[in-house]
């Protein structure tokens, strides 16, 4: 969006007087300004300002102790240059708003290396310099809760007036019921440019499932992710819901996730992993050796949160273990069947909770470095990958923050800069949560040891 397309956007629109300058932070979560309308000309032009520390903080919105952007270069700030997609209204909150998408760069003008934006947009120009451009679409997993409570229970129809009580996998009454919220959710969709697919009621109590369309644009992918999630929480607020893309809201119910399907097209927009047949070509296997040799670093990026373990758990319908197979959920990478021409991987791996563009990041990435080396995986399973012998995913938050750390491919992905800034944000956010004890300990131990 120019300039003037987006003077003549706000004509248009003579309602709304503010504008939501927002980047995105390691953790996925949008910090920025408030700013006039009649400010626009800081937005568009590079010249509005927020501190390079913005991007690193933990999921309190707390600084990193230690972190050398606060504290060695007195948080010095950085500048914000708009990302060139499109205003896009904000219409859930008391008074219309508009949002406008920025990443940062450096004061001597150049990308900063810790903005996961910018991770991302390196690793797609290593996709260029090959002739390469991924295809990209998510899935992404959530769930209506009722936001009375602390604790998250399952919501109230809006038809029938009774408490979601049962898991409603393709459930349609359940679709319907939520008609009004979804109807919305597709509406704000159109009107922020997100492709929007098909919508399924999920297999927990008030949980659905909205896909998007395949984009030849990883960044416009994870922008849509991120301004989706947004969108959704907005909405379901204003219709007395809350909506939630924790992995694992409910200890008893399914988790929620953020599958990627993606594929490769060539200077010609030829798929090159369609060899004509259901086994794809070689590329996809590099790809796919690739994503499993680095999977194991990564997890952290996949599964960045303590809650996010919780899903990760053998039997519990997400992958636990590296293995890959054709049409095979229970694998961590599958290759669905279907037409040969829209050969592609899934990565089934993340859960709602990651951050798209690190997500993006990590599976590009690896799936980059076996195309680089010609590695070849491991063969494909098949039958139940729960009840095989293969090498296993971080059992837990410390574990996958230590692989991350250590990984050797890692540095390869991303760069030493925003890694140092995500280890730190996450070996703070777990020293705080090994701080807290739970009520159900206390109800566990209190007494009976």
């Amino acid at each position: 969006m120019t300039t003037a397309e987006a003077m003549a956007w706000l004509e248009e629109r003579p309602e709304i007087e503010t504008i939501f300058a927002c980047i995105c932070d390691l953790n996925g979560v949008m910090r920025g300004k408030r700013v006039p309308v009649d400010q626009l000309d800081k937005i568009l032009d590079g010249s509005l300002r927020m501190p390079l520390s913005l991007l690193g903080m933990d999921i309190w919105g707390e600084d990193i102790e230690g972190n050398e952007l606060v504290f060695d270069t007195g948080d010095a700030d950085g500048l914000c240059d708009f990302t060139g997609r499109a205003l896009s209204p904000v219409d859930w909150i008391s008074r219309p708003a508009a949002f406008a998408q920025l990443w940062m760069r450096q004061e001597d003008g150049s990308d900063f290396p810790g903005d996961p934006r910018r991770a991302l947009a390196a690793i797609v120009e290593r996709f260029k310099a090959r002739g390469l451009t991924p295809v990209v679409a998510t899935e992404l997993e959530f769930y209506v809760v009722d936001p009375s409570q602390s604790a998250p229970q399952p919501p109230c129809s809006p038809v029938t007036g009774k408490r979601l009580d049962s898991d409603g996998a393709l459930s349609l009454d359940e679709l319907q019921h939520f008609d009004a919220f979804l109807n919305e959710v597709y509406d704000g969709c159109r009107a922020q440019g997100i492709p929007a697919d098909a919508a399924i009621s999920e297999n927990g109590a008030g949980q659905f499932e909205i896909n998007m369309m395949h984009v030849a644009d990883p960044l416009k992918a994870a922008d849509d992710a991120v301004l989706f999630k947004r969108l959704v929480r907005g909405i379901a607020r204003k219709h007395g819901f809350a909506a939630t893309f924790m992995a694992k809201p409910y200890g008893d119910r399914a988790g929620s996730g953020m599958h990627v399907h993606f594929s490769l097209a060539d200077a010609a927009g030829n798929n090159v992993f369609d060899n004509g047949g259901p086994e794809g070509t070689d590329m996809l296997r590099h790809a796919v050796a690739g994503l499993l040799r680095t999977m194991q670093e990564n997890t952290l990026v996949f599964a960045p949160h303590e809650n996010s373990f919780r899903r990760l758990l053998p039997g519990a319908h997400a992958p636990s273990s590296v293995a890959w197979g054709y049409e095979n959920r229970t694998a961590a990478i599958r290759i669905p069947g279907g037409s040969h021409k829209a050969r592609r991987i899934e990565h089934r791996v993340a859960g709602a909770d990651a951050n798209p563009y690190l997500v993006l990041c990590s599976i590009l990435g690896g799936a980059l470095m076996g195309i680089e080396n010609q590695w070849e995986p491991a063969k494909p399973i098949t039958g139940d990958a729960y009840t095989q012998d293969h090498a296993h995913l971080p059992y837990d938050w410390a574990s996958a923050i230590d692989a991350f750390n250590r990984g050797k491919h890692v540095e390869q992905i991303y760069s030493k800069r925003l890694k140092r800034m995500f280890v730190q944000c996450k070996q703070q956010e777990l020293s705080r949560f090994t701080r807290h004890v739970t009520d159900f300990e206390y109800h566990s131990y209190l007494e009976a040891v």
